[in-house]
């Protein structure tokens, strides 16, 4: 598992980006988890039929219900994606990406915010639009809740892929501090779904969403030896950049360039101007 926040260094120009064994390299999460079940790594491999089938049932529930919301919440919502969304990855990224990729994701998460609501008859009020999907995320999240109960995961004990699909949508909005969290107060109230999303975090991410991850042991060898080359190769990058957009500038008339002719100073001038007059 190599964490990072540039998607250029990702083989596929995408993040998350799995490399197989064979070299192929997947880009697209729902395909990255079919390939690790063909792999035998599958969450649901002692599930009924009858618990496979809830599975799908409530996936696609909380992709109908659920995502559309959430996507709203994070990108279309003004002051969430200004004081929250854009300055989480524009800190997160390199320069310059960190000035167009946040702006592009927002785009994107757009348009499939559209195609989610696309065939469905929905009132063309944007205000009747918004206020219907929030109550239908809080009809699903109050479902959730009653078919967890008070159990630790979904199905017993043990946790399924459901367990990681539920947390994925309810962590980000349970621990997310947003200016305008209309569904997040509506979590809140759920008590349970709250303790569940705190029980996964302290077992598989004991350091809680801190800043930092547990300290990692500095190797040793070429790894550290590349270091200060890496360091070189950004900074070369970077200025390689600023050249080709001050190129393209340039060639494409958005700027140009002007001599200008000398200007005498005032003490020439009256120079030039004391010749004359002994020619005279």
């Amino acid at each position: 598992m190599h964490k990072i926040t540039n998607p250029w260094r990702s083989p596929s120009g995408a993040l998350p980006a799995l490399r197989t064994s064979l070299g192929e390299v997947i880009s697209v999460p729902h395909k990255i988890i079919t390939h690790l079940r063909k792999e035998k790594y599958n969450a649901d491999y002692d599930l009924s039929a009858r618990q496979g089938a809830d599975t799908l049932a409530f996936m696609s529930l909380l992709e109908e219900k659920l995502l559309p919301v959430l996507i709203h919440t994070f990108w279309v919502d003004t002051k969430n994606y200004v004081e929250v969304t854009r300055k989480w990855y524009a800190e997160a990224m390199p320069f310059p990406l960190n000035f167009f990729l946040p702006g592009r994701m927002q785009r994107q998460h757009m348009e499939r915010l559209q195609l989610l609501l696309c065939g469905e008859q929905r009132p063309e009020s944007e205000d009747e639009l918004e206020k219907e999907l929030y109550q239908e995320a809080r009809e699903c999240l109050t479902l959730l809740s009653q078919r967890l109960g008070s159990q630790k995961f979904f199905f017993g004990d043990a946790p399924a892929s459901l367990d990681a699909f539920v947390f994925s949508y309810l962590a980000l909005l349970l621990q997310t501090k947003l200016p305008s969290g209309k569904l997040q107060a509506h979590l809140r109230g759920l008590h349970n779904l709250c303790a569940y999303c705190t029980h996964i975090l302290s077992l598989y991410f004991p350091w809680d969403g801190a800043e930092a991850a547990p300290p990692r042991q500095t190797p040793a060898g070429p790894e550290t030896e590349e270091e200060p080359n890496r360091r070189r190769n950004q900074v070369l990058s970077v200025l390689a950049g600023l050249v080709a957009m001050v190129g393209y500038a340039v060639l494409s008339g958005i700027v140009s360039i002007q001599r200008a002719a000398p200007a005498r100073t005032p003490g020439t001038r009256g120079l030039g101007m004391a010749e004359e007059d002994e020619d005279e």
